[in-house]
């Protein structure tokens, strides 16, 4: 049997594994990282594993088979830039519930690997555009994803661009607060992953969020109706271009408020969540946030 053979035969079982820890059932998730080499969305090896909470560790060799785990590998570790946990990542994918045929965004797409799942799921008939602020990530992704014609790679920042509209939109970034932009190329009916984060900055002085992760749905036949649910809690690298020091400042304090620690809310506060609004005229007693031009409530 050859490295390659083996190395299939390892792809299949992480795949497996990965769907598995995701809690999700979706058959085409399971191929897409079985046939997806992610040696080939990764700087030359050895690799550089993070270890939670000791920080990374180097792989012993440049052997592809240390990257089959669940764990993120540094892309850009002057940065503290990860390729994410698979099975988060996995997990973030799968409740956009993005169909064939459909056109997805991805923003903060890093050197390409989820961007490609995302590909596998919109289909021959669907398109993805990846957006990445970091121009060498950008440029890495752009070669990585060459060969998906249904995907495009972008260099800029996807917090102050416009977007075309889009079925599902993915940020894969801590923002303050969700960008109008953002809101305004949902199509009836379409969802975003959207993690809503609050700033601390780490022991070797990396800048990172922490907070929680909502499915925003835009109603099908009243565009101006947001659903929002909580999906869970997530520590995620800054969205640059989307953190607000106002929306912050709001989202702190429900996040205290809620007893929220390490991606656990105290209350259940966050769990009763189920708009968004575009307005801060909600009153007070209904919002779990409430900031500038937008608040997160509970009807």
């Amino acid at each position: 049997m050859t490295p390659e053979n083996e190395l299939g035969i390892v792809r299949r079982v992480f795949a497996k594994q990965i769907v598995h820890a995701a809690r999700t059932t979706d058959p085409r998730l399971e191929q897409a990282l079985a046939e997806l080499r992610r040696e080939d969305f990764m700087p030359p090896g050895p690799w550089q594993l993070m270890r939670f909470p000791d920080g990374y560790q180097t792989t012993p060799t440049d052997d592809p088979i240390y990257l089959y785990q669940d764990t993120p590998v540094a892309i850009l570790h002057e940065k503290g830039l990860n390729n994410g946990q698979p099975s988060f990542l996995t997990f973030l994918i799968s409740i956009g519930g993005l169909q064939d045929g459909e056109r997805a965004v991805h923003i903060g797409t890093g050197t390409g690997y989820y961007t490609a799942v995302i590909s596998h799921l919109a289909g021959r008939n669907g398109r993805v555009v990846g957006i990445e602020l970091e121009p060498e990530l950008a440029s890495r992704a752009r070669e990585n994803l060459a060969r998906f014609p249904n995907v495009e790679v972008i260099h800029g920042d996807g917090a102050n661009m416009p977007l075309e509209p889009a079925d599902v939109i993915y940020v894969n970034a801590g923002a303050s607060r969700p960008a109008d932009t953002w809101l305004d190329a949902l199509k009836p009916g379409g969802r975003m992953v959207l993690p809503l984060t609050v700033n601390f900055a780490t022991e070797d002085g990396h800048s990172i969020t922490d907070g929680a992760i909502f499915l925003i749905t835009r109603h099908a036949n009243d565009p101006d109706h947001f659903a929002a649910r909580c999906m869970s809690g997530t520590r995620i690298y800054p969205c640059a271009g989307m953190r607000d020091e106002a929306s912050e400042k709001a989202l702190s304090a429900a996040f205290d408020k809620d007893g929220f620690r390490n991606g656990v809310s105290g209350n259940g506060g966050l769990g009763r969540i189920t708009r968004l609004y575009r307005t801060d005229d909600i009153a007070e007693e209904r919002c779990w946030v409430r900031a500038p031009g937008w608040s997160l409530a509970y009807q």
